[in-house]
């Protein structure tokens, strides 16, 4: 009898055990501090109230918490990845350890962005903080496409978002990406008949390029244009997308900086280590900016002034920003080719 006990207990013990272990399976310690950081309307912040960058390595002391506390939402905002980043964080987390949490947070977060989202189909940086440029539609720093790339998941149910099966959700998403690829089309930079690339910022009533911050001037934008044209080319096929493609893909090819890659170099007016272009006959480099006009590759600095001489900029702007990248190269290079031929494969069907 007193063996049967011990058996019982033995058992009972471990259960208790196993229900332990699974119960602390089910949670995730990024996810978790994520959900605490969620803002009131569903979004994130990327800094808080005391203007400090949200950082999920911090523990969850009661004086953060209290700052998250106090954090508004007129902090939320796309801007640096904040939110799309989160949800899709949630979104993995949640497809792990199956804790309803994390997908109804991630659910908040995605009505965040239908929320914000303006009928025209632009996204504002921070919403509904409207001062300033956050009310602009951003493409800078690929906010806009990120939101769009939750929302496309959303509405194709892929990478892990199959999880929200509300049909209406979904309408609502598929409505999002046609009004975003709208959008896209309709502020492609146009230079006398032919199309170029994007801004960085555009006005949200005018759909014209806009300026953001003071070394942000308006101009033809790369990296971001790189961005959206990948984004245009995960959509269904249509003649408008084929020809925004090729057209932004010919400017690539036409503005590229042959033969000079960015890196460190000692700048001769101070004798300090800066970073400058550098000869590299194996190199190819776009700038960042392009002058809207005539292609020039396009510098601003923080005392809202702008020069086609790099040279000219202060040495802290020189050093604080990605001035010259090789964004356009794999899409040129294998992306494009790929999608050509995966375009012309369907006509020939």
């Amino acid at each position: 009898m007193m063996y049967i006990r011990k058996t019982i207990l033995g058992l009972s013990m471990s259960l208790l055990a196993f229900a332990g272990w699974a119960q602390s399976a089910s949670k995730d310690s990024l996810a978790e501090k994520i959900v605490v950081y969620q803002l009131p309307n569903g979004a994130w912040a990327k800094q808080l109230v005391d203007k400090k960058a949200v950082n999920y390595d911090l523990p969850l002391t009661s004086d953060l918490l209290h700052k998250i506390k106090q954090t508004d939402n007129n902090y939320a905002t796309i801007d640096n990845a904040a939110t799309t980043r989160e949800i899709n964080i949630l979104v993995a987390a949640y497809g792990k350890t199956k804790n309803i949490a994390y997908k109804e947070s991630a659910y908040k977060g995605i009505l965040y962005l239908l929320e914000a989202q303006y009928a025209n189909g632009g996204f504002p940086q921070y919403y509904p903080n409207s001062s300033l440029y956050r009310s602009e539609i951003t493409y800078n720093d690929n906010a806009m496409i990120n939101a769009l790339t939750v929302l496309d998941n959303v509405a194709k149910g892929k990478e892990g978002f199959e999880v929200f099966t509300d049909a209406e959700l979904r309408i609502k998403a598929q409505n999002a990406i046609k009004k975003g690829v709208d959008c896209i089309l309709k502020t492609q930079v146009r230079q006398s008949d032919s199309l170029t690339i994007w801004a960085a910022q555009y006005d949200q009533h005018k759909l014209i390029p806009a300026q953001a911050r003071k070394f942000e001037p308006v101009s033809l934008s790369t990296a971001e244009s790189v961005a959206i044209v990948r984004f245009l080319m995960r959509q269904p096929y249509t003649v408008a997308i084929e020809h925004a493609v090729d057209a932004a893909v010919t400017w690539f090819q036409n503005n590229d900086i042959e033969g000079y890659r960015f890196d460190k170099a000692i700048d001769e007016k101070s004798g300090k280590m800066t970073r400058d272009l550098i000869r590299d006959p194996s190199s190819i480099v776009w700038s960042r900016f392009y002058d809207i006009t005539n292609n020039k590759p396009l510098f601003g600095d923080r005392d809202n002034s702008v020069t086609y001489v790099f040279a000219d900029i202060s040495e802290e702007r020189k050093n604080g920003y990605a001035w010259f990248g090789n964004w356009p190269e794999k899409l040129l290079s294998q992306e494009y080719p790929k999608w050509k031929r995966k375009i012309k494969r369907t006509e020939n069907k």
